[in-house]
């Protein structure tokens, strides 16, 4: 008996392109990231019958009879970009809706610097 535990699970942290072709079959391309599944869809998408991508998790997550890659693209970036909104909530003294805690507007970084000469003087 081995003195420590194997993994249950292996992850090799790619996400895969399914292409279905009528006359060829099923050809699977691993891809690193979206953005290469993406690029990869977009090359075949004309040659195959449908092309998908299938997430980490082993989900379908674009199916090319379903919707246009370039749809796709735009509404994946737009959930990207809400997923990293996520930061810490800051009220902006001038009220700048564009003010966050880690980008400030130009007010609040004035503000600051002013804040550290005053604690140095």
């Amino acid at each position: 008996m081995a003195d420590r535990l194997d993994p249950t699970e292996k992850y090799d942290g790619t996400v895969t392109v399914r292409l279905l072709d009528d006359h060829e079959g099923i050809d699977e391309l691993a891809c690193s990231s979206f953005r290469e599944a993406i690029e990869a869809v977009k090359t075949h998408t004309d040659t195959v019958t449908v092309a998908k991508i299938v997430d980490r998790d082993d989900d379908i997550v674009f199916t090319s009879r379903e919707m246009d890659i370039e749809d796709w693209e735009r509404e994946w970036q737009r959930a990207k970009r809400s997923l990293s909104v996520d930061i810490e909530e800051y009220d902006c003294p001038h009220d700048n809706v564009a003010c966050f805690a880690d980008d400030l507007c130009i007010e609040c970084r004035m503000d600051r610097v002013q804040e550290q000469f005053r604690r140095r003087g």
